[in-house]
Formats: structure tokens, sequence, C-alpha cells
């Protein structure tokens, strides 16, 4: 991941609440309608030969409904006869029976080492389509929801090798050509891993585009490319241009190569890239109050060649009319009034600027270049050194009866560990096959993944704390690539504690967050909301405002549930013969 930027996640605070008292165990009733299905769910059980951990994520804990975000309340599903079911509701009282609008051309009965059937909606006319066999359909669906407009037409299908599941697509137009990219994914055995599972996991990211060839219009495949990892990625999704990919995984991916050679190449510039850092292209030291810094020039550059600018929030820096050898938005803003530049004995240029807030420290100087080298002054480091030197000490827990003892690992209750030490975000940029940007999620640990616009890409939950933050990822733009939008307060923690729990979901709108256990049981957990009579905290003698209600709900079902999806207003809840709906916001 050499050459890649670095970043974090950035908490918005207006949208964390440190007062957060818990939810309150509610019992209003819910209302919750069923409808019995005419065949049972196409569900592929897992085989003896798939008997890992990633197997059970991949395809053991699949989710076997699919929901339509381009189409409120309009949900998928495929049967044991192959055929797609649809139920789109507008009224709860008059619900219809789900209505077939496919049929896949493959007797599913006849593979015994099928997986199951998956699809994913690109856009509000196409959808991308596998019956589990290895098979990938594209098909254009006209309006979907509406029996009368809805008509699914098969214009690209293809064999391509073992089984996979469809995890992510998307529509898109580029250079007036139509296309679709999607992401396969499968679980596939490893003859050179002997001290690990046996298996690796592959996400084959295939472009499907439209060519016109002598007046014939056709859908063929343009592009395929193949990333490889070991653990089953969290999250995976394309971007909404189709020019990058985003994976949260345990363990990192990287693209495959075709051929020997090209590794080669790539080691070849790995080499190169470590060299050029041996050599910094700058210098910088920094203050509480200024950054200085300075770059080695020819000795035949004079005052005249060089060209400094300066703006409150970065610099650019060329020579002779050459392109910028340094540009780029700095860590912090900078007072570029009082910022200044000098050339020192005719081999120097030493650039320093002022800083517009004194004392924070800059970790790096221009966010996302690693081409300089930072100097830090042997007081500052004494000064650093110092202040850390009381979390140290050569004796094992030398003090156990002071006030604040150290932090015991025995003391942590079940729900705060982890089932994986730390996971990672990677931005794939699709041209060069690279990662050009990276988190480190530590102990941000995944929980689900939502659609909350379909034109863009997913968002993705973590856990902070005991918190669950909800981001964005915005792929075109730089500067704010994932944004914090909701905060479901203590569900981190409160999820932790449900060891049965098979699938989490929120509404688009952020009002609920819900999480089904793998049988019967719904949760449900409201987001604060103002009360209407007074309610008074006993401890602290003081009024509560609002309050954050937990619903719970039981069906009437002995099946597992095999799906789960949330819209703003309902929970669909899909079991082996029975969907089961759940009221639980009100359409105003």
């Amino acid at each position: 991941m050499a050459g890649a930027a670095h970043c974090s996640l950035q908490a918005k605070r207006l949208l964390l609440d440190p007062k957060f008292e818990g939810y309150k165990l509610s019992l209003e009733p819910l209302a919750c309608y069923q409808l019995e299905l005419d065949a049972a769910v196409a569900e592929a059980k897992l085989r003896d030969d798939q008997y890992t951990l990633d197997h059970m994520r991949a395809f053991g804990m699949y989710n076997y409904l699919h929901l339509d975000s381009w189409y409120q309340d309009n949900v998928y599903y495929v049967d044991q006869f192959g055929r797609v079911m649809n139920l789109s509701v507008t009224l709860d009282t008059a619900l219809q029976k789900p209505r077939e609008v496919f049929r896949l051309p493959t007797d599913l009965t006849a593979y015994d080492d099928r997986l199951c059937s998956s699809m994913h909606f690109s856009s509000s006319t196409w959808l991308t389509l596998s019956d589990g066999t290895g098979r990938l359909y594209l098909i254009k669906s006209g309006k979907r929801g509406d029996s009368a407009s809805e008509k699914w037409e098969i214009v690209f299908n293809e064999e391509l090798g073992r089984p996979f599941i469809i995890t992510h697509s998307v529509s898109f137009v580029k250079s007036d050509m139509h296309s679709v990219a999607v992401l396969l994914l499968r679980v596939e055995k490893d003859e050179l891993d002997t001290k690990g599972s046996g298996f690796h996991i592959t996400l084959e990211w295939i472009t499907i585009a439209e060519i016109s060839k002598e007046g014939d219009h056709r859908y063929e495949i343009f592009k395929r490319r193949v990333l490889q990892g070991k653990s089953v990625p969290h999250y995976a999704a394309i971007e909404p241009s189709g020019d990058g990919l985003m994976v949260v995984s345990y363990k990192p991916f990287k693209f495959m190569k075709d051929d020997k050679l090209e590794d080669k190449l790539e080691e070849n510039d790995d080499a190169k890239a470590t060299n050029e850092k041996k050599d910094p292209l700058y210098y910088w030291q920094q203050t509480e109050d200024d950054v200085t810094i300075t770059v080695n020039i020819p000795q035949d550059i004079t005052k005249d060649d060089i060209k400094v600018h300066f703006f409150p929030d970065n610099i650019c820096v060329t020579l002779k009319d050459q392109p910028p050898m340094m540009e780029g938005k700095l860590s912090s803003s900078v007072d570029h009034e009082s910022c200044t530049w000098i050339i020192r004995d005719n081999k120097s240029l030493e650039i320093t600027l002022v800083k517009k807030n004194e004392g924070p420290w800059w970790p790096e100087l221009i966010v996302g270049d690693t081409r300089g080298e930072f100097i830090m002054d042997p007081a500052q480091r004494s000064e650093i050194a110092e202040s850390l030197m009381h979390l140290t000490s050569e004796v094992m827990n030398p003090n156990p009866e002071k006030e604040k003892p150290p932090c015991n690992a025995q003391e942590l209750e079940e729900c705060d560990a982890f089932l994986e030490d730390s996971a990672s975000l990677c931005r794939f940029d699709g041209n060069t096959l690279k990662v050009t940007h990276v988190i480190n999620l530590g102990s941000n640990q995944y929980l689900f993944s939502v659609v909350v616009d379909p034109r863009e890409m997913p968002c993705f939950c973590l856990r902070h704390d005991v918190d669950a933050l909800l981001w964005q990822p915005h792929s075109d733009q730089p500067e704010n690539m994932w944004e914090h939008i909701a905060t479901f307060n203590a569900l981190g923690y409160v999820q932790a504690s449900k060891q049965d729990k098979k699938f989490m979901a929120c509404a688009p709108d952020y009002s609920y967050a819900a999480l089904c256990e793998c049988l019967r049981r719904v949760f449900i957990y409201r987001q604060p909301t103002p009360l209407s009579t007074v309610l008074y905290n006993r401890k602290e003698g003081r009024q509560v405002g609002q309050v954050a209600k937990q619903l719970v709900a039981t069906l009437e079902a002995s099946d597992p549930i095999l799906g789960f999806q949330a819209t703003r207003e309902r929970l669909f809840v899909l079991t082996t013969k029975t969907l089961f709906l759940i009221k639980v916001n009100s359409g105003n």
C-alpha cells in the first residue's frame, strides 16, 4: 500500500450525545402483518466442504431478501422454483400476494454445488442477477414495483466460471457509452495455503458495456479485474462513476495480475518509490507558532525563477514555470498574509508558514504528500518524552493502590471484546489498480450497511465506543470522502449483548435501527423523541426532555429468519415460508 494516503474518520460532535441515558422498553403494540408464500425460499444450505468462518459469513449469513432502494417499500426474493418474486407495499391493510416478475432459465434443483441466488439493483431500470450456478444476467426491468410497466428483459447473460454471489453493481454512462459494473464474490480453495483455512476470497470486478458493431447494439464484457484476500469483506462497493472501489475487510485485498511480468514491473515500481523516499523532496520543522520548510534547489535557480503562492489552507511552489513541485492542502490553516520565503546561500529555499491557530501539532505538512521528511528539534523530542514518562515504568503495576489503577483486561465486559483485532477501509483506483486511501478502523467494529440515497454508495455503520456511527462515502469529494451523517446512541454496546443476532439494519431517514435474532425476535431502537408528559430523573432531580424507546416484536414462526430489510415505515422479515411486515413508523 505504498503511496496510499492514510486517512481517518472525523466524527461530527454535534451528532454525538454524551448525556444519552439509554433506551426505555416500550410496550406499545406494533402492527405486524404476515404473508404465506406460495413456495419456499430457494435457500442454499452450506455443504460439508463449506466449513470455514468465511463460508458462514458469505453464504450461511446471506440476506435472501433484497430491498429495491430506488422505489419505496419494494422487496424481492427467489423461491425454490427459480421465480423472482416481488412485494410492493402501498397500504398495509390491503396487502397483495407476492407476484412473479421473472423466472430463471436454470433448473436450480439440478445443481448440487450451487450457491444462493443473488441480485442487486444497479439503477431505477437496470439490475444484475445470478442464479448461484456461475451465470450472470444483466436485466433491463423498466419501472419496477408497477405491474403495468415492469418487464424484465435479459440483455446479457454469460457463464463466468465458479459459482459466486453479487455484492454490488452500478449503472453509469461514460463517453456516451452505457456500462454496468458488478462485483462478484467467491470463496475458493487455495492449494498453497497450508497453514490457514485452505481458502482465499476473490472479488471479481466486471464492467459490461453497450458496444455497437456494424449497427448492432449488444452488451459485452468490457473489462475484468480480480482482487484477492484472506477474509470475506464486511463491505465492498463500486463508486457511482465506476472509477473506484471501496472495501472494508479484516485482512487486506490486492489486485491479481495476469502474468508474472506485471508482478515484476509492480515490484520495480515499489522499489523505485522506496528509493525516492530515501531522498526527500523537502524537510520541515514546526513550533507552536510556525512551520519552516526547506527545499533544495539547483544552483542556477534565481529569485525570479521561484513562485510561491500562499493561501489560507493551501500552498503552491513552482520553479521556472515548471509543474508545481509542491502543491496541496495544508494540515491546518495559516495566516497567508504573514507567510514568507527566502533563498539561503543559493542552495535552498526556506519557506515560513505562520499558523493561524497556535498550539495544535500538525501530523503532516501537505495532506497526503509523503515526499517530505519531518525534522524534530531535540528540545521538542525531550519534551514529548517527558510528558509520556508517567505512562511507562520498569516495574509491572508499581502502585496498585493509587486512585486510578491501570486498565485491567479482566474487567472488560464480554460485549466489549471484538472477534477481530483490526479492520481497514481501502479505496482502490480502477485505472492504476492501486490503493489510494487507507483507514485503519482499529476497534471500530463494522456493524451493517444501508442505502440512504441509491445514487450514492451504500453507507456503512461502525461502532465508536458505545455508539454506532453511520458513514456516507463521497467518492467525488476528496476532502470529505467519508461523512458522518447519523448516530445511533449506545447501539454499539447494545448489539454486542445480542449473542443470537443475525441481521442489522436502519431506516434510510435514521429514525430507527433494528436487529433480528436467528429465530422469531426483532429488536427496534428508536431515536430520542420529545415527551408529551413531564418525566423526572430521580437520581439527578431534573426533568427529562426526550426519551429513546426500545421495542420488541416476536414473530409467530418456527422457521429461521432468512432475510431482513428496513424502510422508513416498515421492517420486512423473511422466513422460509412467510414474509412478515412490521409497521414501525406512520406514513405521515
